[in-house]
């Protein structure tokens, strides 16, 4: 049986928001960082820092939603090729027939 994993969308779009908001905060700090003043510059430091953390966050999370459909997907995998020995084989010879093929053309 095939497991579904939930698609990840909101942490995508998340991950995204982050980025741009990083992104839209560098550039802002390097155009007006020589005006900053002390407290402004911390609070401007202390924002980015904030949406940078956000950022990685959002990568580890998409990290690990990739890390886990691959792991389902190599299992469905082995469950097939265990259930069709016969019909992975096949596949696999007309793959390797196929690229033969391409790599005699070149």
């Amino acid at each position: 049986m095939i497991q579904k994993i939930p698609t990840q969308s909101n942490t995508r779009d998340q991950l995204v928001d982050d980025l741009k908001s990083v992104i839209g905060d560098a550039e802002s700090w390097l155009r007006n960082g020589s005006q900053l003043t002390g407290e402004e510059f911390k609070s401007a430091k202390a924002k980015f820092e904030q949406t940078l953390a956000s950022a990685k966050v959002g990568l580890i999370n998409a990290e690990e939603t990739v890390v886990e459909r691959t792991k389902v997907a190599a299992k469905a995998t082995d469950e097939y090729v265990k259930d069709n020995p016969w019909k992975s084989v096949g596949l696999g010879a007309a793959i390797g027939v196929v690229i033969g093929m391409l790599i005699v053309r070149k």
